[in-house]
């Protein structure tokens, strides 16, 4: 073995690598250095081996001797989740399982609405699947060219379109899933209405791979829009934004697609490190909303559902100014001043993150609050918060103070992850709305769970996986 990690059992790597050849057994320290550390590189691990199988048979295999022997299994797909759930820990002793090559779409029914996608198909790649036969998989990240489906439904991804569509979970009718044991459960079923008993589907969809490894799905479409707007405005603050969501849900209903809030800080940092973009409102404003309106009718029908949203802001003095979007090139242009927050971060310094959600009435009070106690904890950072103001979720950030350093910023994490928890948990949220728990929330989930729900979640883990092989330090 060329592995310059430690193994406790070289004769056991070759096993796993025999099960899916030399090819797609990765030992050597540079060709695993990718699937080590997740993209905000909080997590580091060490690994022996990266298995890539190419079939369901090969992740059965993969798992029936890693039950045999105890040996870790870390599932991973697209590698872009920011809680650490995919990065094995330091040990050298856990394997990653990647599950890249199982990226076949086995089959897309229009008539039934639905598609059946294996757990490696990238995001972007079931987009077009389903705008092929005119339908739409409305899941919507900022990473959907590089996520793949098996990590989505591991976290019951978000997005941007929750507002109208839900989370992973309500996108998905059944799953196929390898156990710890490595049997095989063909859960792909198609039916929209099944009450038989136990919903087994949604035991796996959020375990982050702690129960079993999805290896395909059955996901639900939607009639593709017929038309689309979008638009920006300006105004005053969070409860103007809340009041300017009452109008626009009032409008549009379910045709409300997105409704997403940032900072006047937001668009200055976007504009000031991504090339091309500019500021689409003339004069500054404290507080933006960016908000998507779809048609199942037509394109003027959503233009003038937004036109309508827009009049009645105006008069009631929620809106101070706004523009519609007049192309494709101009959608695309206020969309990538929403998608590239979390990227453009970084260029700032550090970034203590809060990926948090309370009820949509309370998110005003969540900023202002939160506002005020990090800046107690760290005079002169900087608030950064946004996101899916429609459904409470909100990505509150922190940027470190103007020439602070940034290590000493982010040795304050706890800190201020502490106070912001604090006041979220006060408003009845949580701690964790679409990322996940992963390592980074692992040990804060007994603040927002009773001794009886983790009691609960670990019995789950017993059952499924009696010798916790998956994904070991993860969630619980």
């Amino acid at each position: 073995m060329d592995a310059k990690i430690p193994f406790p059992d070289s004769a056991l790597v070759d096993r796993f690598a025999a099960i899916v050849g030399t090819e797609y057994a990765l030992r050597d320290p540079a060709a695993m250095a990718a699937y080590l550390s997740e993209p905000r590189n909080k997590f580091h691990g060490t690994t022996p081996l990266v298995l890539r199988p190419g079939t369901v048979g090969e992740v059965s295999a993969i798992l029936r001797l890693a039950n045999e022997t105890g040996t870790a299994i870390v599932p991973q797909s697209g590698n872009t989740g920011v809680v650490g759930g995919q990065v094995p820990d330091a040990s050298g002793s856990q394997v990653i399982l990647s599950l890249a090559r199982l990226n076949r779409i086995r089959e897309v029914d229009a008539a039934g609405d639905t598609m059946t996608a294996e757990a490696g198909v990238i995001l972007a790649d079931a987009h077009a699947a389903a705008d092929a036969v005119g339908r739409l998989y409305p899941l919507s990240l900022a990473s959907e060219g590089s996520c793949r489906i098996g990590g989505n439904l591991s976290t019951n991804a978000g997005g941007t379109a929750v507002l109208a569509y839900g989370n992973t979970r309500e996108l998905v009718l059944g799953v196929e899933v390898v156990l710890a044991s490595g049997e095989i459960w063909d859960g792909l079923r198609k039916l929209r209405k099944d009450n038989t008993g136990y919903d087994l589907r949604d035991m796996f969809v959020g375990a982050e791979g702690t129960l079993g490894v999805i290896t395909a799905a059955v996901l639900r479409l939607v009639p593709k829009p017929r038309g689309k707007s979008v638009a920006i405005v300006g105004l005053q603050s969070p409860a103007a934004a809340l009041g300017l969501f009452e109008i626009a849900r009032s409008y549009a209903g379910r045709n409300l697609t997105a409704f997403e809030i940032m900072p006047r800080i937001a668009i200055e940092t976007v504009v000031r490190y991504v090339p091309g973009t500019r500021d689409p409102i003339a004069g500054p404003h404290p507080w933006y909303i960016l908000f998507e309106v779809s048609s199942l009718r037509s394109e003027e029908d959503a233009r003038a559902t937004v036109e309508a949203i827009f009049a009645d802001g105006f008069s009631k003095d929620l809106v101070d100014d706004g523009v519609q979007a007049q192309s494709l090139e101009q959608v695309n242009a206020f969309w990538l001043l929403r998608d590239a927050l979390s990227e453009v971060q970084k260029h700032e310094g550090g970034s203590i993150k809060h990926d948090v959600g309370v009820p949509q009435a309370a998110v005003p009070e969540l900023i202002e609050r939160a506002g005020e106690a990090v800046r107690k904890v760290v005079p002169g950072c900087r608030p950064f918060p946004f996101g899916h103001i429609g459904d409470g979720n909100i990505h509150y950030n922190i940027t470190q103070p103007e020439g602070m350093d940034k290590a000493a910023f982010l040795a304050r994490w706890d800190d201020v992850n502490a106070v912001v928890h604090a006041i979220v948990g006060e408003l009845g949220g949580t701690i964790s709305a679409e990322h996940g728990i992963g390592q980074l929330k692992r040990d804060l989930l007994k603040t927002v769970k009773s001794p009886l729900e983790i009691d609960m979640m670990r019995r789950l883990k017993s059952a499924f996986d009696p010798k916790g092989i998956l994904n070991p330090g993860k969630v619980l």
